[in-house]
């Protein structure tokens, strides 16, 4: 066949074995990097809330954009990484270690139960089903507190990263969009939309979780516990667990009194947290849904299950995008493509 044929069927599979070609060196590419996707991703993260920062600080700065980008990253290590770094390490010294080397908990938690189910007449949850869920929150929570502490290349690669899309900030952002094959009214609404994802995620799940810590804090302090404010940082990381959530620390703490005699107190504390914890819990996310940015609770749980599976820590933030994502990709496959299809075919459009 000759080279310069021009034929449909010819400049057809020309194209498709050019992309195959791509794809195959995109997959190698993509294999071999896969373990600094958080690294990639928590680059976009800081990126997109310096972005607006950038820009000014470069005019200030009479256009060195090395030196802001400095700043700012230097800026983001102190206000953001450290304290995180600071408290999790505290709860992986003090705290895991106290849970799994004590039967403290355990002991409290079943003489309690024990004593209702001889009240009530029925099996609340076994021995071992009451371990197997104590084990999992800890589980949960030191794969949290590890994906952390562990990533020390993985931070480095971020602000390696985060240096560059910084200074290049508007080259980067006109090649992606060059390359982004949608219309141009798509793309403004693909990019506003993603940034208002990561503005909620990443100021929106962190503040509500510290903001319910701090009413479970003052709980903590009226019940008399031990060590108020080293439960308040383990609540701070419960808190962006799915489902259980700060229950995973006020409920054994509950337990626990109520065990020792400190009946009133038990009480007051296990109430305390279904009743006001919980309640605060969604009137916070209420308001960052208004302020912020709106993203529908579900996406929120099963985004949070999913990203701390695929991303580690950063997937916090990730994961509920990249569930909302998907549903606007939907949306504007919709209207790119089925819009126009029907006006071709004269049929209503989906």
């Amino acid at each position: 066949m000759n080279k310069n044929d021009s034929t449909p069927s010819s400049v057809t599979m020309r194209q498709w074995a050019f992309i195959l070609m791509i794809a195959v060196i995109g997959s190698l590419i993509f294999w071999q990097i896969k373990h600094f996707i958080p690294a990639f991703l928590g680059a976009y993260t800081l990126y997109v809330l310096s972005r607006k920062w950038m820009f000014q600080l470069t005019i200030k700065l009479k256009g060195r954009a090395a030196l802001a980008a400095s700043i700012l990253m230097l800026t983001s290590f102190v206000i953001i990484l450290l304290p995180i770094n600071g408290l999790l390490s505290i709860l992986s010294s003090r705290v895991f270690p106290a849970v799994r080397q004590s039967d403290k908990l355990w002991t409290s938690a079943e003489s309690l139960i024990h004593r209702l189910e001889l009240q009530f007449g029925f099996t609340v949850l076994s021995e071992e089903n009451l371990r197997n869920l104590g084990e999992w929150g800890v589980g949960e929570m030191q794969k949290l507190v590890g994906a952390t502490l562990n990533g020390f290349i993985t931070v480095i690669v971020m602000y390696f990263v985060l240096f560059f899309m910084l200074t290049e900030a508007k080259t980067l952002e006109n090649t992606l969009y060059k390359w982004l094959p949608l219309k141009e009214q798509s793309t403004v609404h693909l990019k506003k939309q993603l940034n208002s994802l990561v503005y909620s995620n990443a100021i929106g799940i962190p503040l509500v979780a510290f903001l319910q810590s701090l009413v479970a804090l003052l709980g903590y302090w009226i019940a008399g516990v031990e060590e108020p404010f080293l439960w308040f940082i383990a609540t701070c990381v419960a808190s962006v667990i799915p489902i259980l959530g700060a229950g995973l620390v006020y409920v054994p703490l509950g337990i626990i009194l109520l065990t020792q005699g400190m009946t009133t107190q038990g009480v007051f504390l296990l109430l305390y947290g279904f009743i006001v914890v919980g309640t605060v819990d969604n009137i916070f996310r209420f308001w960052l849904q208004e302020k912020i940015g709106d993203m529908h609770p579900l996406i929120t749980i099963f985004g949070v299950i999913i990203g701390l599976n695929l991303f580690g820590f950063i997937g916090l933030i990730f994961g509920p995008i990249l569930i909302s994502l998907f549903l606007l990709l939907i949306e504007i496959y919709r209207k790119e493509f089925n819009e126009k299809q029907a006006i071709d075919t004269n049929l209503p459009p989906v």
